[in-house]
């Protein structure tokens, strides 16, 4: 029995250091690794070489990752590309996904993700190869607009998200979005057709339970003149109207039984009538929908439609409560306060720390409309441009704790939270010029790593997520005294 071909994997990043570490991760008897600092040697070597892997930083000269990805996937069209970077926008995310990117990565990730991740593409571009003659032509793509910042997000979720939107942006196929309310349900709907080629028609959003039943079906299909009491004149409906579009159908689980089945013809025949008509229109529209509630159990209680909801469900977004992903909270926060004050200089609003720590804290049952009524009324209650936290209108709310139990005993106090960390650092910073808490946690990590790994290389860069030079550098510092930041 013949051994497996040796596979290439192709890595560029402007970071020597960082591609011997991807080499000596990812090298094995069966894989090689090619690697280059730069775009346009790794675009020739891929002409040359037709790895089988390309591994690419964003943010990696003359060209930045994305082009490289399409460049690279003009070429063949079944390249598998993993993007990374150690700080990635929301815009990065959605276009590679969009462009075909097998995945992105952060790189504080890679020492847990890459190897898994590589191994599956991998065995991706594996059963291409054997499946090489049935491959479909892939859609063209148009040219992506630059996102609105309504969408933000660095948690890991939310990445996720990001990554969804861009790969069902490229199909028609409907698309479920669930999730709490406030979560950004509809401003998802809306990127997905931003990043779609939909995006020069148009987009129509209906809430199906803020429209009465008996009305619902005219607003959906049209009615003709004189199809009920108040039918003057004919209306077009929302399924005529954006048929080259997209249709968003919020809170589709409060839908009428009765519509629901005309949807269900829509969506299979892509065909439909006026209420009071005869004549049998079509539409492209493309559906996308969103609901709060548990359709699993409407469906099983018999309140929606077992077929429409397998139509509708091809794929789901589900999108995290704001309390599963606090570290999106403060990026959220500061959009929504330059969003309701402005942008202006000299009238620049600004977040005291312990405002942040307080938003950080609470729960937010009504999540990110929640978030932004908040600010929206603490702009009105302040009086001063640095928001403070008795600014912060949930401030009365969280103040009176909850009583002890007379019962329980004495218990040891509570560790502190990541977030109350990094606000004592941010604030032994503001109180000391020369303190650099930055420099002194890496340090401080480092020397711990160190101890805990008695004092083995190998195992400290393991555990901090970083390669052996890198480690080495920091070693050095913390060998001269004089270069080691204080703090108090």
């Amino acid at each position: 029995m013949s051994a497996p071909p040796i596979q290439t994997i192709l890595a560029v990043d402007p970071d020597t250091d960082f591609l011997g570490w991807v080499q000596r991760h990812l090298q094995s008897e069966h894989t090689r690794v090619v690697t280059t600092t730069s775009a346009e040697d790794a675009f020739a070597l891929y002409l040359e070489l037709e790895p089988a892997l390309l591994l690419s930083e964003v943010y990696v000269a003359p060209l930045n990752g994305v082009e490289l990805l399409k460049r690279v996937r003009q070429q063949d069209p079944n390249a598998m590309v993993v993007l990374t970077t150690g700080f990635p926008t929301t815009s990065f995310i959605i276009d590679s996904m969009k462009f075909g990117a097998f995945e992105f990565l952060r790189k504080e990730r890679l020492p847990y993700e890459l190897r898994a991740v590589a191994e599956a593409a991998l065995r991706a571009r594996e059963a291409i190869a054997l499946a090489r003659g049935e491959a479909a032509a892939e859609a063209k793509v148009p040219s992506p607009e630059v996102l609105r910042d309504s969408i933000i997000g660095e948690s890991p979720a939310m990445q996720d998200v990001f990554k969804l939107i861009g790969r069902v942006s490229r199909s028609n196929a409907p698309v479920m979005i669930t999730g709490e309310s406030g979560t950004g349900k509809e401003v998802v709907a809306r990127a997905i057709h931003r990043f779609s080629s939909r995006t020069s028609n148009e987009f129509v959003a209906i809430n199906c339970a803020a429209i009465p039943a008996n009305l619902l079906e005219s607003e959906l299909f049209g009615h003709e003149k004189g199809a009920f009491t108040g039918a003057v004149q004919r209306r077009v409906g929302r399924f005529e109207q954006c048929s080259e579009g997209t249709l968003f159908l919020d809170e589709i689980g409060d839908m009428p039984v009765e519509v629901q089945s005309k949807i269900l013809r829509v969506l299979q025949e892509g065909q439909f009538s006026r209420v009071g008509g005869n004549t049998t229109l079509t539409t492209g529209a493309r559906i996308l929908t969103a609901t709060n509630r548990n359709l699993e159990a409407d469906v099983e209680a018999g309140r929606f439609r077992e077929d429409l909801f397998y139509r509708l469900n091809v794929v789901r977004i589900h999108l995290p409560p704001l309390r599963q992903r606090i570290e999106d909270i403060p990026a959220l926060s500061n959009f929504f306060l330059q969003r309701i004050t402005g942008r202006s200089a000299q009238n620049r609003y600004r977040f005291a720390p312990e405002a942040l720590t307080l938003l950080q804290n609470h729960n937010w049952p009504g999540n990110v409309r929640e978030l932004e009524n908040c600010i929206q009324r603490a702009v009105v209650l302040a009086n001063t441009n640095l928001l403070l936290a008795r600014d912060i209108p949930i401030q009365a709310a969280r103040a009176a704790p909850a009583p002890p139990t007379p019962s329980a005993a004495p218990s040891a106090p509570e560790p502190l939270s990541l977030n109350q960390i990094a606000s004592f650092l941010f604030q032994q910073m503001r109180d000391q010029s020369d303190f650099e808490p930055l420099a002194w946690l890496e340090l401080e990590l480092t020397r711990r790593a160190m101890s805990s790994a008695g004092n083995d290389e190998a195992k400290a860069a393991k555990l901090l997520g970083v390669t052996r030079p890198a480690l080495r550098k920091r070693l050095q510092v913390l060998q001269n005294p004089t270069e080691i930041p204080r703090t108090s």
